[in-house]
């Protein structure tokens, strides 16, 4: 009996579905193994070097180069839709003017996104529900700028089915935190961001770990004698891992993306970056560091 076109369509489909599934499995086991060694990728704004920042293109592009976790800013319509912009206004990115907030979806459509020339180009601003289902069984994703709207959020990712996906995250204490969202603590994946070259650190990381034990870590430094960049066993012992930002020498203490890109010095910023104990590294440069940490053997 010949199998029609469209059984043969149906099946090629859950064999994408299977496979997509699969992968984003494997990502999400990584993220809550803090003692596997290999270094997950996170991408700044999607590959914005050669998309608009935040766009769809530019997480499409981050996706296929082998990223495990597109990074996104959230804020929100005048209608109340969660849309992606990383400024307070859409100034800078797009042929607007004001906040996302002064108009509605559909207003907001009307404007198009800028390249990193500062040229129009055809490519939107998206909302949130496009960039899940555009990642949904592909990577993992970081809300970034998001604690206003961790509650619109998290109904988004129920109803695109992709709450496992993503990793919700803020500066505040988890006494600020809990005050805020507690209903949510249980259901969401978290990760506390913290400067651990202010006093106070390690307690605001610690109360985190009694509590909730986030799956990571976000941490930035001004300078990199803090002790705390050398007792990794601190935050393995609370079952979490570490993320370091690569991208601004601010974050980092100088120990940046540009050091390997412009100078082909690596060991001054990733190489020093992982041995400081990074298993999650966001960079702006994602492709020269898939291509670094696979032939280091640092990257599935």
């Amino acid at each position: 009996m010949k199998t029609s076109f469209k059984a043969m369509l149906l099946a090629l489909l859950l064999c994408s579905g299977l496979k997509s599934s699969a992968q984003v499995a494997k990502l999400i086991a990584q993220l809550h193994n803090p003692a596997d060694k290999n270094v997950m990728v996170a991408s700044h704004r999607g590959d914005w070097r050669n998309a608009p920042e935040n766009s769809l293109k530019a997480y499409e592009l981050a996706i296929a180069m082998g990223v495990d976790i597109i990074e996104v800013d959230l804020a929100k319509t005048s209608d109340g839709v969660v849309v992606i912009m990383h400024d307070q206004t859409i100034d800078r990115t797009t042929n607007g003017k004001g906040k996302p907030s002064d108009y509605t979806l559909a207003e907001l459509k009307n404007f198009h996104l800028k390249n990193g020339l500062g040229r129009l180009t055809k490519h939107t601003i998206p909302t949130l529900e496009e960039v899940m289902l555009l990642a949904k069984g592909k990577v993992l994703v970081n809300l970034d700028k998001s604690y206003e709207c961790y509650e619109e959020a998290y109904q988004i990712l129920k109803t695109t089915g992709t709450l496992d996906h993503a990793i919700f995250k803020t500066d505040k204490t988890y006494a600020d935190l809990q005050q805020t969202y507690p209903a949510l603590l249980k259901e969401i994946t978290f990760m506390g961001v913290v400067n651990i070259s202010k006093p106070g650190a390690r307690k605001i990381i610690s109360d985190y770990q009694q509590a909730i034990k986030p799956v990571a870590f976000e941490l930035n430094f001004s300078t990199d004698t803090v002790a705390m960049l050398n007792d990794q066993a601190f935050f393995l012992k609370g079952g979490s891992k570490v993320w370091l930002n690569s991208l601004w020498a601010s974050l980092n203490a100088g120990h940046e993306d540009d050091l390997a890109f412009d100078e082909g010095n690596t060991k001054d910023s990733w190489d020093w970056l992982i041995a400081h104990g990074a298993t999650i590294l966001q960079t702006d440069r994602p492709a020269m560091m898939l291509e670094y940490l696979r032939k280091k053997q640092l990257h599935k």
